[in-house]
């Protein structure tokens, strides 16, 4: 073939993938915010999209003791995970953009976070009202040295700031006009509804961490009145030390086992009911709805506080419902026990609002495009 004939078949040089440092606080498939947030959209986006170097600030090891007792090996295992981000600060400008999820680095102010803006573009996100301050009861200790005040100095330096949802983005958007909302959402491939046994007592379900057990505990009572009074039982899956206290002898249907990555959608299939309690407050109002999520996206009929984005979520009747006070959740939570027909139709109607609109899938590209759009703004 001579050159003429074969100009009109040139192929265009292939593009770069965009080279990407994710600064992040904990190792990979360990915490909820980073695994159906970024962790999930990065698996999602198609091969050779994007090149990334993940960098953790705590070392698996460091994380094992992260809500353990005791400050003095959580310090050690900050002081090497800030050895890390000097490093990682010197070879940014390898990079064409810099992701931090929450903060760089755990304790005091802004440097890293400053330090990385000098070098390279820098999308900020968060999932959480990090501003707000929330400790684990493990290292109260350390609260003083968290500085959450922090959080808009970091708004006001990044090249973009993504956020899970509008009530955060209204904060954020006091202190920078480069704000974009990208919802945390689920992998529906994954997260696909299982066939549920049929068996005499209803199965109430909730699934969380250690640090979240407290907004279970803000419906004891509810919950006392439930297991006396109906044919139900209470998986919790996330804190194996979960106990009901004053349950008597229906305790025994109170169950608890640690969360784990392998056996987590099986856990929460076979949940009849999922319950998603928050208090009021400045911390929950920030929150993205994951547990309710996990939920709806597998079937499961759910019933959540009306605190934050659970309002936009959840249309009650159809695809849930919403609960507040005491005798709200038992009057709520007794109707789906006794109703498998209702139990059945708002579990497939909460099925499809995540299909519709918190699939991973569809929002994986659109994380790509904010990290693509940072990288290539003009330099500030």
């Amino acid at each position: 073939m001579d050159r003429a004939a074969g100009a009109g078949c040139a192929r265009k040089p292939l593009r770069r993938p965009l080279q990407a440092l994710f600064v992040v606080p904990y190792p990979h498939d360990t915490v909820p915010g980073q695994r159906f947030r970024y962790e999930q959209w990065l698996r999602l986006l198609p091969a050779g999209a994007i090149d990334v170097d993940v960098r953790p600030l705590l070392s698996p090891q460091a994380f094992a003791t992260l809500y353990q007792p005791g400050a003095v090996s959580k310090l050690a295992g900050t002081a090497a995970g800030l050895a890390r981000r000097v490093r990682d600060v010197a070879t940014a400008g390898r990079y064409d953009v810099a992701f931090v999820f929450r903060e760089a680095f755990a304790l005091g102010p802004p440097l890293i976070e400053m330090l990385l803006e000098r070098r390279i573009p820098v999308v900020y996100d968060f999932d959480d009202a990090i501003f707000v301050g929330d400790t684990s009861a493990a290292n109260r200790s350390l609260a003083g040295l968290k500085w959450p005040q922090k959080v808009s100095r970091i708004v006001a330096g990044a090249t973009t700031t993504s956020v899970g949802n509008d009530w955060l983005a209204e904060w954020a958007r006091r202190h920078s006009d480069r704000v974009e909302v990208l919802p945390t959402t689920i992998d529906t491939d994954v997260y696909q509804p299982r066939p549920r046994p049929q068996r005499e007592i209803v199965r109430l379900g909730w699934s969380g961490s250690p640090t979240t057990i407290k907004h279970l505990h803000t419906v004891d009572g509810a919950l006392r009145r439930l297991l006396a009074d109906l044919p139900v039982e209470l998986t919790v899956v996330g804190d194996a030390t979960y106990t009901l206290p004053g349950a008597g002898p229906a305790g025994d249907r109170v169950s608890a086992k640690a969360w784990s990555a392998a056996t987590e959608v099986d856990d929460v299939s076979s949940f009849d009911i999922g319950i998603m309690p928050l208090p009021d407050d400045g911390w929950s109002r920030g929150k993205c709805g994951l547990k309710g999520l996990q939920y709806l996206s597998l079937g499961v009929a759910t019933v959540m506080s009306p605190v934050g984005v659970n309002t936009g979520i959840i249309t009650p009747g159809e695809n849930g419902f919403l609960a507040t006070g005491e005798d709200e959740w038992v009057e709520t939570v007794a109707c789906l026990v006794e109703d498998e027909v209702l139990r059945r139709k708002v579990g497939e109607a909460g099925r499809q609002t995540v299909v519709d609109r918190f699939s991973g899938r569809e929002w994986a590209p659109r994380f790509l495009d904010v990290l693509e759009r940072a990288a290539s703004s003009p330099k500030r």
